[in-house]
């Protein structure tokens, strides 16, 4: 079987052999020589690339006495490789695939969202999260806990080692989450992380009407050693796209929200005066700054 660029359910498939690996006390020259394999195929296999078959693959975990549920789980990520995009399910305690986005998240040099209708998740805070939660149609009342620990844990990734670039619709910082108290706290919150020099907010105001990103939020990865995939979420599924007919589409889109969007800084006055109301401004800013940019 031909080699892969490195995909998102190829690295999925990578870390789950190189724990099978791990767990033989083996290194990968080790196990090569007693497949008869040449390593650089094992290392290609463990680095996301591919490059064997299922039969082979189904060896190589037979070797490692991988237990048979996690055969099944690597097994369906290698049929998956054959794919365009990774499509995952939702589980019963996990309303959408988080998990899977959380760490593609950590690998990423720089991440770009696009938000349409709430405040990112990974801005949101704990209120925020509960009032969101305890709204939603899928959501059990006791996975509510434990689904903020795993919400408010993925905002770890915030460092200098990395790039935030976060395009949100007015409109999702005026939706009152939690009411009027909770959403003056969201709104500081998201004011004091702008302070931040690798995060930019860019609001895209309300007042422009229809917009690019009317198709819905995403999320763009981009890595130091692989290719940009983009994230999508809706009710039970998460989806990685890292196709180039995908990647040029949601290109063309942040482009029309970066003509679209008020620049950082009228962001910032944006948001000062709905935080100050609780999210309902008396005067309409966004309006104004539109008025005040050169025709």
């Amino acid at each position: 079987m031909p080699k892969r660029n490195s995909s998102v359910v190829g690295r999925e498939l990578g870390e789950g052999v190189r724990h099978a690996i791990e767990q033989t006390g083996m290194t990968q020259r080790m196990l090569a020589e007693v497949l008869d394999w040449q390593e650089a195929k094992i290392s290609d296999l463990a680095n996301g690339k591919g490059g064997v078959n299922e039969s082979e693959l189904r060896e190589l975990l037979a070797y490692c006495r991988t237990a048979r549920d996690e055969v099944n789980r690597l097994v369906a990520l290698h049929r998956e490789t054959r794919e365009r995009g990774w499509l995952l399910f939702s589980m019963p305690d996990q309303p959408i695939p988080l998990q899977a986005l959380i760490d593609q998240e950590r690998l990423a040099k720089k991440i770009t969202v696009w938000s349409l209708t709430f405040v990112p998740g990974l801005f949101q805070i704990t209120a925020y999260i509960r009032a969101q939660l305890e709204r939603s149609a899928r959501v059990d009342p006791t996975d509510i806990d434990t689904l903020i620990r795993l919400k408010l844990g993925r905002q770890a990734i915030f460092n200098s080692s990395r790039e935030f670039l976060f395009y949100i619709h007015e409109n999702a910082l005026r939706l009152q989450v939690g009411g009027p108290e909770v959403m003056q706290t969201q709104l500081l919150h998201i004011l004091t992380m702008m302070v931040r020099p690798y995060i930019t907010v860019r609001v895209v105001p309300a007042a422009i009407g229809a917009h690019a990103g009317g198709s819905g939020p995403f999320t763009k990865l981009e890595y130091h050693k692989y290719q940009p995939v983009i994230w999508t979420e809706f009710l039970r599924t998460g989806l990685f796209l890292d196709d180039k007919e995908s990647l040029d589409d949601y290109d063309q889109v942040l482009k029309r929200l970066d003509k679209e969007a008020l620049d950082a800084e009228e962001s910032r006055r944006l948001i000062s005066s709905l935080e100050a109301q609780g999210g309902v401004p008396l005067v309409d800013l966004a309006q104004e700054q539109l008025q005040r940019r050169p025709q």
